[in-house]
């Protein structure tokens, strides 16, 4: 059995019932101004922060033998599909009824209302700056075509209602549906996708301009497609990537200026309107009365919900107990050790409120404390090194985390894709060109973060300290001089005070070593300002991945990001052997390939220390008030889709 059929094999495996007693789901969201607090994690979303979270040629045509093809003829001519994968054949055939884990026959009505953390500024989730409220992108607007949670690697109509994908993957034909529209009526048009093109391509988020600019041309096929020629630099993923598009409207953002953050309300074409807006407090989304996707096979049983609300709180505590209050429909807790001990109120007591604890299988992504080795003494790995040693982990993940998380060893944990033991013959393949240019440790077992289990942080300290002398650090009146004579100094910059605890006791450990750790912590928007510029020593941030890895990679690590402002590669991390295996892994033809190649990332990027990896729950964590259901025999891979949840009472 092929690498592909044992791991959808797994993917298919019915979920456990939750009465049962050791059931346990979840999973560490991100905090600060990049935590979603609704959407799963997405490849859609990857492409934005890119998701977004992108290059290189795996295709034997080239630039000038696709110019010189006739406009008309991709490399075969069979009749379009209903969708679009990565390899092998997608769960669901075509004319397919509905998602195994929707309820087409669902009610509608009711509000959900849900708690967002922070404030937001703006309702253009595609450019740079200002933080976007929630829920914007994935309600208000639509995409060419969309992906589904139970299988990693295909995309459906959506705004496109058919696909033609060359077998070579250097063109892709979409046909529009003629049915899409936009919430004022008016259809979407192969126009507002070219617009859409050259002005994300122009002015969006690094991700959008670095994918588009992938596109060599475009033109109409007859009146409702549009087709993509791409560029040499286009990889497997590209395709993919172009499915995912956000649909701008031509006729409203040529009135409006669109790359500046705004709080006007744009033109959209998804199943929710925005309906109110009361600035970094309260969006309210109005679900759109037959709104034309609704007949969609991958949307039935989708949306049921008339009204969907986030209401904002600066502090995540704050919003837990208006939760307790009821002023909350639906909680989803990110928090395993609140989870562990705040949630025996008299509402669960007494049944009005319902714990539900669901076992996902993503992957971790890559929590931790992220190094800025753009700076001194960052760039020097011995530095990082010594940094990682000096975390107190055994102390942490039994103190402040109760022991209700595991450690993160890559961003791949928890997940077929992570690394195992020495580099597999694949992985050796991909490695062997860097020897002498990454760490000789990449070639050997796979990392594994520094722990003080066992043998305590006082070992863990000794080896920080020689490692910091073998870096020309000194020591003179308990403090540790740098190189240059400097006291060694730096800030941990913070988005939010729930990571304030485990900052106070990781600057208890550096004191010991003659190490001054300053604790920041900034508001929303110094923070994402001080990130877009890269103005910080250290931050804890969290690269969230999927089980098809790719374009959002190079954002995370390729060089090609690394000095592009508002990026992801908050690191600086450029190495040219990462950039090759961003390669590869854009362009595997195989999933095999793509696993050897994520692996081997895995490796080099963990074993340069850039990160210090913390904790994360494979398990996901609900607790919601009233009547509410989903469907409980799916399992969808990523965790409970709450798009697909629906109110008993709503119709009555």
């Amino acid at each position: 059995m092929g690498w592909l059929t044992a791991f959808s094999a797994r993917l298919r495996r019915r979920a456990v019932p939750s009465s049962d007693p050791w059931l346990c789901a979840g999973s560490e969201g991100r905090t600060g101004p990049h935590r979603r607090v609704v959407l799963p994690v997405a490849l859609a979303l990857l492409a934005l922060t890119l998701p977004a979270p992108l290059a290189r040629p795996a295709a034997a045509q080239t630039d000038e033998a696709a110019a010189a093809a006739p406009a008309h003829a991709p490399a075969h001519a069979p009749a379009p599909a209903h969708a679009m994968v990565m390899y092998g054949e997608p769960r669901y055939p075509d004319g397919f009824a509905h998602l195994d884990y929707a309820n087409p026959d669902a009610p509608r009505g009711g509000t959900l209302t849900l708690a967002a953390v922070g404030s937001f500024d703006n309702l253009n989730p595609f450019v740079v700056f200002g933080r976007t409220a929630e829920g914007v992108r994935g309600y208000h607007f639509a995409s060419l075509m969309a992906r589904t949670w139970d299988e990693p690697f295909s995309l459906y109509g959506y705004v496109a209602e058919r696909v033609d994908l060359a077998d070579d993957r250097r063109t892709v034909t979409f046909y529009l549906n003629p049915a899409a529209r936009f919430h004022d009526g008016t259809p979407i048009t192969v126009d507002d996708v070219i617009f859409t093109v050259e002005t994300l391509r122009e002015d969006g988020l690094p991700g959008f301009r670095r994918n588009y600019a992938r596109i060599d041309r475009m033109e109409p096929v007859g009146e409702r497609g549009i087709r993509f020629h791409l560029t040499s630099e286009a990889d497997r993923e590209t395709p993919m990537i172009l499915g995912l598009m956000p649909i701008l409207s031509r006729a409203w953002f040529t009135e409006h200026p669109f790359g500046d953050p705004t709080l006007e309300v744009p033109l959209g074409s998804g199943p929710y309107r925005i309906a109110e807006v009361d600035p970094g407090r309260r969006i309210a989304f109005q679900r759109v009365e037959e709104w034309w996707g609704d007949e969609l096979p991958v949307f039935r049983g989708h949306f049921n919900f008339d009204r969907i609300v986030f209401e904002y709180f600066l502090d995540d505590g704050v919003a837990m107990e208006a939760f307790r209050t009821g002023a909350q429909s639906l909680r989803r807790e990110w928090d395993g050790v609140r989870w562990a001990s705040l949630y025996d109120f008299p509402a669960v007591a007494d049944g009005r409120v319902t714990l539900l604890a669901e076992p996902h299988r993503r992957p971790s992504g890559l929590r931790g404390l992220a190094m800025n080795t753009r700076r001194p003494p960052f760039d020097d790995i011995r530095v990082r090194e010594a940094l990682a040693y000096a975390l107190d982990s055994a102390w942490i993940g039994s103190n402040l985390l109760l022991g209700q998380y595991e450690r993160i060893t890559g961003m791949f944990t928890n997940s077929p894709l992570a690394p195992d033991g020495p580099p597999s013959e694949a992985e050796l393949a991909l490695l062997a060109p860097w020897r002498g240019l990454v760490p000789d440790r990449v070639f050997g077992p796979a990392y594994q973060p520094p722990t003080t289990e066992g043998g305590g942080l006082r070992a863990n300290l000794r080896h920080a300290r020689d490692l910091l002398t073998e870096a020309g650090f000194t020591v003179a009146d308990g403090r540790l001089l740098r190189p240059d004579g400097r006291p060694f100094a730096f800030e941990l910059l913070l988005a939010s005070n729930r990571d304030e605890p485990l900052a106070l006791a990781y600057a208890d450990s550096l004191r010991r070593i003659g190490i001054e750790l300053t604790i920041r912590q900034a508001d929303n928007v110094a923070y994402v300002n001080r990130l877009t510029a890269f103005d910080f020593d250290m931050v804890i941030d969290h690269w969230n991945v999927t089980l098809s890895p790719g374009a959002e990679q190079d954002l995370y690590w390729g060089s090609r990001s690394a000095a592009i402002e508002g990026s992801r590669n908050l690191t600086g991390l450029a190495l040219p052997a990462v950039d090759a295996l961003i390669d590869t892994l854009e362009n595997a033809e195989e999933p095999e390939e793509l696993a050897a190649a994520a692996s081997a990332l895995d490796r080099v990027v963990m074993w340069e220390f850039v990160v210090i990896p913390l904790f994360y729950l494979d398990e996901d964590y609900i607790a919601y008030w009233g009547d509410l259901h989903r469907v409980e025999d799916a399992d969808p891979l990523y965790g409970t889709v709450l798009e697909t949840w629906w109110e008993d009472s709503a119709g009555e």
